[in-house]
């Protein structure tokens, strides 16, 4: 089995969705950082790195199997060993995982540019290792929570991390507000609608105002999205956290 040593990676935790682990040049000085000091390397066919880069499904008891044990941490002075990691390749992509013992991808990596030059050079003349999972061709389901990639495209990480809190508080109206809540929120969107808003049902208020809401990001959203998590606790913390430092409003 191939092997990669003095690997840096920036893991993102609990992401099923590939948009949301950051390439190298989104990364930031807090993010949790590591060096393995020894990554087990699988060039894989594309449909099961698809599946591993955007599900938090079990893996191939085969490809666990494979990379028990191959992977290793540095930690002070400490070569600390990783029950199943491995650094996964279709031979155009790279994603490192870990699944903190688990039979999940809970931890994913993108690799500095450097290292990723590195790791496609090394696994151009290596065969593909074949896995069978009888589920692997089965269709995503994307949803509010879990948006499709195509409303993320062209944003930055702040942005699809705000975007992904507009999506949240959408959620929440749509199962707890009335209609005159929804009402409201929506013409605060959208004033000059005012009029037509006021004569539709709450499904079709919702419907509308998310279709109208969904596609983009600009200050619009962003400014309509700290109105609407305003007074909110948790999503206030959200938003300071994704907001970032320099930038963050004042919520209180």
């Amino acid at each position: 089995m191939l092997h990669m040593r003095d690997v840096w990676v920036n893991w993102f935790e609990g992401e099923e969705n590939g948009y949301n682990v950051c390439e190298f040049y989104e990364w930031r000085k807090e993010d949790r950082i590591e060096l393995l000091d020894q990554v087990a390397v699988i060039k894989m066919r594309e449909n099961l790195f698809d599946y591993i880069e955007n599900t938090l499904q079990e893996l191939p008891e085969e490809l666990l199997a494979d990379v028990y044990r191959q992977s290793f941490v540095r930690r002070k002075s400490q070569r600390i060993e990783l029950e199943y990691c491995f650094l996964a390749t279709d031979g155009r992509r790279s994603l490192v995982v870990d699944t903190i013992g688990y039979h999940t991808p809970v931890r994913k990596s993108r690799l500095v540019p450097r290292q990723e030059e590195q790791l496609l050079n090394l696994v151009e003349s290596e065969h593909i290792r074949e896995y069978y999972m009888d589920y692997l061709d089965c269709e995503k389901q994307y949803h509010i929570l879990s948006p499709e990639p195509s409303l993320m495209n062209g944003l930055i990480r702040k942005e699809r991390q705000l975007k992904q809190l507009l999506f949240m508080a959408m959620d929440q109206l749509h199962h707890d507000a009335d209609v005159a809540e929804i009402r409201y929120w929506y013409t605060e969107w959208a004033p000059d609608k005012y009029a037509q808003i006021q004569a539709m049902d709450s499904e079709e208020a919702w419907v509308s105002l998310f279709n109208e809401i969904k596609f983009g990001w600009t200050k619009k959203h962003e400014d309509y999205c700290f109105t609407m998590i305003k007074g909110q606790p948790f999503f206030e913390k959200l938003w300071e956290l994704h907001h970032g430092e320099a930038e963050k409003k004042n919520v209180r």
